[in-house]
């Protein structure tokens, strides 16, 4: 089983204009996830994947291997596709966030490990919410798992609603999971879903997953303990400078 691991970067962005490029401590932030993935054990190659020349050369400089992919894009899952269907000899391939230049290697490594089972189609990760604050951010997207840990769905709400239960005591009746951003597909099945209509499910939550199961696609997921941060704001990048540069 031959596994790529997939960084999309793209330039421009509403809140972060130019985000791949920024300087934490002396290095980019895409520069650090790629050095991040490249020692993850399951990952037998790692490429990023841009549509802007800008940060095409810029990780050109520190020899990191990079495709340039159409900026019609409208979601991480299409760039991966279109670097699969253009790369041969890969099983499974890994979508990994550009913007979370601490990511645990490891992690990756436990997403792979879900595609041991061969009827895997999807994988993905999820952490346990701990605390109040978290289940109600709508930010934070959560999933409700069956029996077998497969993803039944995706909200950005608080779900599954307990019903003659206290919010506040929600947390102490049942386990609740927040997603973590990062996917695994196997090659054939990557090419389908990015084939697929947007579903109505989808534009509601604003969650590209959910189009995935209203087509009756299997996610699996495998629980992580680690905490990402991801950077979506300036005000974002100063909380990672003082969490672990302290600048």
């Amino acid at each position: 089983m031959k596994i790529i691991g997939i960084i999309p970067a793209r330039y421009s962005s509403s809140r972060f204009p130019g985000k791949p490029l920024a300087n934490i401590a002396g290095k980019t932030m895409i520069q650090r996830v790629y050095e991040q993935c490249k020692s993850a054990a399951s990952l037998h190659e790692v490429i990023i994947a841009t549509d802007d020349q800008r940060i095409y050369e810029h990780v050109q400089s520190f020899a990191g291997n990079v495709m340039m992919t159409s900026s019609t894009h409208e979601s991480g899952t299409d760039r991966c596709a279109e670097v699969a269907s253009k790369l041969n000899g890969f099983d499974i391939a890994i979508n990994i966030q550009g913007d979370e230049p601490f990511i645990d290697p490891q992690q990756i490594d436990l997403l792979a490990s879900c595609f041991e089972n061969p009827k895997t189609q999807i994988a993905t990760l999820v952490k346990r919410i701990e605390n109040i604050d978290d289940l109600f951010n709508e930010n934070k997207p959560k999933v409700v798992l069956n029996k077998k840990g497969e993803a039944i769905y995706f909200s950005r709400q608080a779900i599954p609603f307990q019903r003659g239960v206290d919010k506040k005591e929600w947390l102490d009746k049942r386990p609740y999971y927040n997603h973590i951003g990062i996917y695994g597909y196997r090659i054939d099945i990557l090419k389908e879903i990015t084939n697929l209509p947007v579903s109505d499910l989808e534009s509601m939550e604003a969650l590209e997953q959910l189009r995935w199961i209203d087509n009756g696609y299997h996610i699996q997921t495998a629980l992580s303990n680690h905490t990402n941060d991801a950077i979506d704001t300036p005000e974002d990048l100063q909380y990672i400078l003082k969490k672990y540069f302290n600048q």
